[in-house]
């Protein structure tokens, strides 16, 4: 069972109670997420080491009790992103549209034809979806990892797709989804930026770390003729802002290795201003270079 499906059963005891809960006060959802998230800091050991360890990596300058707040705060905003998920799937239209505030350059997503969004995985990337699926009426598609625990998944897959009728890619599927949903004209949702393994990867860094990193984004780019645009996702008091990017320029350069350390800098800019808020839960350095030693 995967950490998301822990926390959905220890929450929930059914759909008829989320649609209930979403109409709660945020600021009263938003303690019941760090509660939650307080909880599995304390009871997670082996996640809050992999948490720590990663920021240990990545923030080698930064002192222990600033690393240790990190840490703290990557566990409270997962459990209150969590949380938020009942109110942007079942609260009504107007509340996700106030609680999401769009910037940047969102509304160039109406233009036609394909566009592909680099979203890293802050903790706001589920409110981000929900937001631009409902502000932009275009097709839309994006991965889904199918979850083994069929209440979840119905509720995600149901959730994820409330607006708009997007095209939910299985990641069994791999890329080939994602190019016909491109080449029909979709604005494509990718999540690259954590470790898939060797296959297809570079080994480029991340906060001077070397970084198994996928190529799917310049190669989906290039296949499709399509521009990149970021999306970062922060969470705040009132919900979330959703910040749209220019497409980025020279992009795919043709040179996968320089094209995925261009996107792990761009990434590493938008981390430094919360470092809190990443999804530092995940093993981002679990595949080594040959001959080097694992970190966890």
């Amino acid at each position: 069972m995967t950490d998301t499906a822990v926390v959905y059963h220890a929450l929930t005891p059914g759909p008829a109670w989320l649609r209930w809960a979403a109409r709660l006060p945020l600021p009263l959802l938003r303690t019941v997420g760090a509660t939650l998230g307080a909880g599995l800091y304390l009871l997670a050991h082996r996640r809050r080491a992999i948490v720590q360890r990663n920021l240990a990596l990545c923030f080698p300058q930064a002192s222990a009790a600033q690393r240790r707040t990190w840490a703290w705060q990557t566990f409270i905003h997962f459990g209150q992103a969590f949380v938020d998920r009942v109110w942007l799937w079942h609260a009504p239209e107007t509340v996700v549209a106030q609680r999401v505030r769009l910037d940047g350059e969102w509304a160039a997503l109406a233009e036609p034809g394909p566009q592909l969004l680099f979203v890293p995985h802050f903790v706001g990337l589920d409110a981000a979806w929900t937001r631009l699926t409902q502000a932009i009426d275009r097709p839309w598609a994006g991965l889904y990892a199918p979850q083994v625990n069929r209440t979840l998944d119905a509720w995600a897959r149901q959730g994820r797709q409330r607006f708009g009728a997007p095209q939910v890619v299985s990641r069994r599927e791999g890329v080939r989804g994602l190019v016909r949903a491109l080449r029909a004209g979709s604005a494509v949702y990718l999540l690259p930026d954590m470790d898939f393994g060797s296959r297809e990867s570079v080994f480029v860094p991340f906060f001077g770390v070397p970084a198994a990193t996928v190529t799917s984004l310049p190669r989906l780019a290039g296949v499709a003729r399509a521009p990149v645009r970021p999306v970062v996702a922060r969470l705040d008091r009132h919900g979330y802002r959703v910040w749209v990017g220019a497409p980025w320029s020279d992009y795919p350069s043709g040179d996968d290795a320089a094209d995925a350390q261009r996107m792990n800098a761009e990434l590493q800019a938008w981390i430094s201003e919360t470092p809190g808020q990443y999804h530092w839960l995940h093993r981002r350095f679990k595949t080594r270079p040959p001959g080097s030693a694992g970190v966890y």
